[in-house]
């Protein structure tokens, strides 16, 4: 698909404060799990960049951090439509998002407090839609790290809108009613299982016929909105549990079951972990942890400086 000719109509800079400490870096590294992410883009110095769907034209963002209290924004986005991108951009970056509670937790830990410590200044952040989290929660289920980015990465190039810039093509996360549309063999040859992509077309169908929206979870505790999402065929326990940490930034939730998070514990901790108590001490923060364990990977990858600033990455 060749990169979009249609340009948003508006750029805007604005400084955006944020509740220190906070770390760009990373904020969007969570954000993004693996360098080779094609919507959520970090570059060796810190830059983030993204296309944001749901506007009247395409839009995209470019996110800076110059100062520990505040990110510079730079919004490409429709006239008129300026101060929704820029609330969007806060969301997904957790900006106002005070985690004291957390730090305070966390330093009853030994093993957890010393990552903490490293790692502070990171904020829970959150998909734009509601659609973008389901998807990723279901793409990635019960298959490793790597394969399912490639998946769905593959699933963005063939069904997202591409956005050029100077140096670069954005893609704008495929919309519902694109995967929709699209053919079982598109979605077979992007690597999905008939299983995965017929569960995102449930979870399409609900959204774009209101069966399933983002105000019907955020009025119910975590454990009645995890539960409405598990009457989905193909969502389970462990998939309801990361579109609430990752799509509603539920921090009184963790992904239980899960092999890769089992396996990041017990290399944090140098020995067997037993997570009834550690999640038991870090209460309604328990979500954190999963970031935690994500960002300990990726250190022991060379991905994230000490000094603040991403590193380029392997792909």
């Amino acid at each position: 698909m060749p990169p979009s000719s249609l340009r948003a109509t508006s750029i805007v800079r604005r400084r955006l404060p944020v509740v220190a400490p906070y770390r760009l870096d990373l904020t969007a590294n969570v954000l993004r799990r693996l360098s080779s992410n094609v919507v959520d883009r970090l570059s060796a110095d810190g830059t983030y960049a993204r296309a944001l769907d749901g506007f009247s034209a395409p839009a995209s963002v470019v996110v800076r951090q110059h100062e520990p209290g505040a990110l510079e924004v730079e919004l490409d986005a429709p006239s008129g439509e300026e101060e929704r991108a820029l609330a969007l951009v806060s969301r997904m970056l957790g900006v106002a998002r005070d985690l004291r509670p957390f730090e305070r937790r966390a330093a009853k830990i030994s093993w957890l407090s010393a990552l903490a410590k490293r790692m502070r200044g990171v904020k829970p952040p959150r998909y734009p839609t509601l659609w973008e989290a389901c998807v990723n929660a279901v793409v990635f289920q019960q298959i490793s790290l790597f394969a399912a980015a490639a998946i769905l990465r593959r699933v963005i190039e063939a069904l997202g809108t591409p956005i050029a810039r100077e140096d670069d093509t954005l893609y704008a996360f495929p919309t519902p009613q694109a995967v929709l549309d699209a053919s079982d063999a598109t979605l077979g040859t992007a690597g999905l299982s008939t299983g995965k992509y017929t569960t995102l077309r449930r979870i399409a169908a609900a959204l774009l016929e209101g069966a399933l929206d983002e105000a019907m979870l955020e009025a119910r505790p975590s454990s009645e909105a995890a539960a409405l999402l598990t009457q989905i065929k193909g969502v389970g326990p462990w998939t309801a549990t990361v579109i609430l940490l990752r799509g509603l930034g539920r921090l009184d939730v963790f992904p239980m079951k899960d092999s890769g998070m089992a396996r990041g514990l017990a290399r944090l901790a140098d020995g067997p972990v037993d997570l009834d108590a550690v999640l038991e001490t870090l209460g309604d923060q328990r979500g954190m942890l999963y970031y935690h364990v994500l960002l300990s990977w990726l250190e022991s990858r060379g991905e994230i400086s000490k000094e603040g600033t991403p590193r380029a990455g392997r792909r």
